[in-house]
């Protein structure tokens, strides 16, 4: 049942073939202009145009150009959850997709530019950092909250009316200083203005953050806890404008699902 997969994949494990349908995928070109584009000779492209006409993922036009057929670029738009996965495979040797839904696995692939961020403080001073650095809104879906980066929210909130969108599990721990600093800053004020919202779901397994140009994600550990030492990161300026359309899409997926805020379930600590 496997043995068409088997032939598309046969024809995938080789580096030549797989530039030869990313270029096709970028532009149309004929044989002499995909040699150049390569750097090896017409032969050995000619060769591999062969092997990918055969398998159905190329076509050549009649002005004697080659271009994708409709199956080459469908195949070609699953090969970077391929990649990330494999890249990767270290990490998710010891993390894993926690509760995610099948349709944002599916589409795993747009995180395939991200930076993968190592290290508790690292993770954190990014996160301080996308905070700075926003200027329209925030949204947050994290396991637990510190009080550095309450600290460093606040005052986006209140100097620059930024609009911040949390969610946070039921038992999440809450330190008391940064309960003290909420109080301290007329935080329901800001709850009443509209400029704070705020849900609460059962679990948080993957998190999440993201401003208009920053957004990173965080994957639990195989014991199926959030690792916050851990994150892969995309912005915009990298020309990874997927990885913050899926960490947006995958926040209002959580936010629409989740129940009114019950700070009586918060844990501080």
């Amino acid at each position: 049942m496997f043995e068409d997969a088997e032939r598309v994949f046969v024809e995938l494990s080789n580096s030549q073939r797989l530039d030869i349908i990313h270029s096709l995928h970028a532009q149309e070109m004929n044989l002499a202009g995909l040699s150049k584009k390569l750097a090896v000779t017409m032969q050995e492209v000619h060769r591999n145009l062969n092997r990918l006409t055969e398998a159905g993922l190329v076509e050549k036009k009649s002005s004697g150009v080659f271009c994708l057929t409709t199956f080459g670029s469908t195949i070609i738009g699953q090969i970077p959850s391929i990649h990330f996965l494999s890249k990767n495979k270290d990490y998710f040797s010891n993390h894993s997709l926690g509760d995610m839904p099948m349709k944002f696995i599916q589409r795993i692939g747009a995180l395939n530019n991200g930076e993968l961020v190592d290290g508790w403080v690292a993770v954190v001073e990014r996160i301080k950092d996308m905070y700075r650095q926003s200027r329209e809104y925030i949204y947050g879906m994290l396991p637990q909250v510190t009080h550095d980066l309450i600290e460093t929210v606040i005052p986006m909130i209140r100097q620059h009316g930024i609009k911040f969108k949390y969610i946070l599990p039921e038992n999440a721990q809450v330190p008391r200083a940064g309960m003290k600093l909420l109080k301290d800053v007329s935080y329901d004020d800001l709850l009443r203005k509209g400029l704070i919202e705020r849900k609460m779901i059962k679990k948080i397994t993957v998190a999440v953050v993201l401003n208009e140009r920053e957004s990173l994600v965080m994957f639990p550990s195989t014991g199926g806890e959030t690792d916050m030492n851990e994150m892969f990161y995309g912005n915009h300026i990298a020309d990874v404008d997927i990885f913050h359309e899926w960490s947006h899409d995958y926040f209002f997926y959580n936010w629409y699902n989740s129940h009114s805020f019950d700070p009586d379930k918060l844990k501080v600590v």
